[in-house]
């Protein structure tokens, strides 16, 4: 597939709105109380039965951080003190044995993703008992072809932290950096050293680690065009292989630590759009390929080579190659994926451990997918992966006339077409360079429930 873009200054503006980042659809806005512990073991029980049964895939949330960045959107518990981890890791062995019975143990972990917090923040003997239970209770992957990734903080990798991540399974790593520069990681409150972080890749490296990420963030405070792209050069040149660029969202009516930042002090909306151009420039003179939704890869890392495939998939951890897998969310917060339904944990620690304590899944609410939702979320799936949605396919899975089933959405996208942001075909649906950073918006086109309550809260798509 064409994987360029072109960067339009008059359509980013005419169409930076608000939007889901659709790692799901329906998305969590949509899920509720009537979906507990008992639909979730009824969908368990169900996932196991046939003879196409899935692989899993098993996500765990680890929340606890040294320091407070105050950028920070994540569920987390901020301290000083490392006892604090332990309570919470005890219940989380209890709930991975909770959901090591409901699943075959025929079934596979292919893909395992430690996130946060910062998932690092535990002892060098906590990891490797965490790990120790999951193979008690799952079949992992001894061959090292999982996708089995973890979210590390550089300031916190000690002495062999990185090789004791290796040897107990993990064969991916994702990093924060955000951005180079002193005085915008002031602001922030996340003092990072340069050096530091690209001796950790360095070390990443050379253990084996398949493939190794760095997450920066645009529309910081203090940031500019020349200052962010001297971050992106020494970014560049470490040579990750894939890049996550995100677009700070200051929501601080619902995110405290972002209360900590001047509004006063960050970029306006058109630097922003300078950094964002630049950033789009910087990495693709650099060989960086443009993956969708802040997502960049060099063209032999996995998550290229499976968009050019057309086996490139979303979920709730992002892009991802193992399509074909039920999510198990273990951990507050936590998001689970299992048939055709979404799960969700407790959001507290405290709410967590009275659950846990009682025998109980600490699931709070969730949703069981209809037809129609199926239905959308193939369609904004293909589109978002893939930039291409085949019609004439849907069509034919799904039993329905596509002009008449989306009339209403057809004339929105008729609308996109006159403005070059994609290009309606006989069969097909595909976007244009100029539209792929706009894809969310094209995206939100299928999305029923915000055609019906378009006033739901979202980040800006740029």
């Amino acid at each position: 597939m064409e994987q360029h873009i072109v960067f339009d200054p008059e359509l980013l503006r005419r169409y930076d709105k608000s939007g889901p980042r659709y790692t799901s659809y329906p998305t969590a806005v949509q899920f509720h109380a009537g979906f507990g512990p008992a639909q979730y073991r009824e969908w368990a029980a169900r996932s196991n039965v046939g003879t196409h049964r899935k692989a899993l895939s098993l996500y765990f949330h680890l929340p606890f951080c040294d320091t407070v960045c105050y950028y920070c959107a994540c569920n987390k518990v901020v301290t000083k003190d490392r006892k604090r981890a332990a309570p919470y890791l005890a219940q989380l062995h209890r709930e991975i044995a909770m959901h090591g019975a409901l699943f075959d143990r025929t079934r596979v972990v292919e893909q395992l993703h430690w996130g946060g917090g910062t998932p690092t923040f535990i002892s060098h003997d906590e990891m490797r008992e965490l790990m120790r239970v999951t193979r008690e209770h799952f079949t992992l992957r001894d061959d090292d072809g999982g996708e089995y990734g973890i979210e590390v903080d550089p300031r916190e990798i000690k002495s062999g932290t990185l090789a004791l991540l290796r040897e107990i399974g993990f064969n991916r790593l994702s990093m924060g950096v955000q951005d180079f520069d002193p005085k915008v990681q002031k602001a922030v409150n996340r003092l990072q050293d340069e050096a530091q972080t690209v001796a950790v890749l360095n070390e990443a490296r050379a253990l084996g680690f398949r493939s190794i990420s760095m997450d920066l963030i645009y529309g910081l405070p203090f940031q500019t065009v020349e200052s962010f792209g001297r971050t992106l050069s020494k970014i560049t040149a470490a040579s990750p292989d894939r890049l996550s660029v995100f677009n700070y969202a200051h929501l601080p009516e619902l995110f405290k630590p972002q209360r900590r930042i001047n509004a006063e002090e960050l970029p306006s909306p058109q630097a922003k759009l300078d950094i964002l151009q630049l950033t789009i420039e910087q990495l693709t003179r650099a060989g960086y390929v443009y993956i969708g939704m802040d997502h960049f890869a060099k063209p032999d890392d996995e998550l290229a080579v499976a968009q050019r495939d057309g086996t490139l998939y979303r979920n709730f951890q992002g892009y991802s190659t193992h399509a074909d897998c039920d999510l198990v969310g273990l951990g507050i917060t936590a998001i689970g994926m299992v048939g055709d339904s979404y799960s969700q944990n407790v959001r507290t620690v405290e709410e967590y451990a009275e659950r846990i304590e009682s025998g109980e899944l600490p699931i709070f609410r969730g949703i069981e997918l209809s037809a129609d939702d199926l239905l959308r979320r193939e369609v904004i799936t293909q589109l978002i992966c893939h930039f291409v949605l085949d019609t004439a396919a849907v069509e034919r899975a799904y039993g329905i006339r596509f002009a008449e089933y989306f009339a209403a959405e057809c004339v929105s996208i008729k609308e996109m077409q006159r403005d070059g942001l994609l290009d309606i075909e006989r069969t097909r649906i595909r976007v244009r360079p100029a539209g792929k950073l706009l894809i969310r918006n094209i995206c939100m086109v299928f999305d029923r429930y915000l055609r019906e309550k378009p006033d739901q809260h979202f980040s800006k798509v740029i």
